[in-house]
């Protein structure tokens, strides 16, 4: 599979656990589509038991970022094995927290979405989260897609 070129999106949501001082959450991910149009779903795959799994199981808003070739730097963030704790891993990225569901956009991004989800689907060793879109935003930005092809963040030539 690592030579099917992916675009790149960074998934986000507000871990309210903590009430509103909550951190909010991230993660890159590849495996990213739509699934309809009428009503408007998008599918993100989630390594099962990991972090954002289980803040998806309880947390049902969540947000998506398709990120440009110039966020390489902030895919590979929020793709760390062992990276920072929730609370320092959007210190230095801007963005902003969706109206809708409180999870925060990376500004630049090609296009974002804030969802809630739909359904939970296990698949071997990833659940599947198809999200409902509730609103989603498509800011003129130059340049071309982020995209993940042979183990590398690239962009179009």
């Amino acid at each position: 599979m690592a030579r099917l070129a992916s675009g790149v999106v960074l998934v986000t949501a507000h871990d309210d656990e903590d009430g509103p001082r909550g951190a909010p959450a991230g993660m890159t991910a590849t495996a990213f589509l739509s699934v309809s149009l009428a009503p408007p779903l998008v599918l993100v795959s989630v390594r099962t038991g990991s972090r954002m799994d289980e803040l998806l199981e309880r947390q049902p808003l969540w947000a998506a970022a398709v990120l440009g070739e110039g966020q390489r730097a902030t895919a590979a963030r929020f793709a760390m094995k062992g990276r920072l704790s929730d609370r320092l891993l959007f210190q230095d990225v801007p963005h902003t927290l969706g109206g809708v569901t409180g999870a925060p956009l990376v500004a630049g991004a090609l296009a974002t979405v804030e969802c809630r989800t739909a359904q939970r689907v296990a698949a071997g060793d990833h659940t599947l989260v198809v999200g409902h879109v509730l609103t989603a935003d498509v800011p003129p930005q130059p340049g071309g897609p982020l995209l993940y092809y042979r183990a590398a963040y690239r962009a179009l030539p």
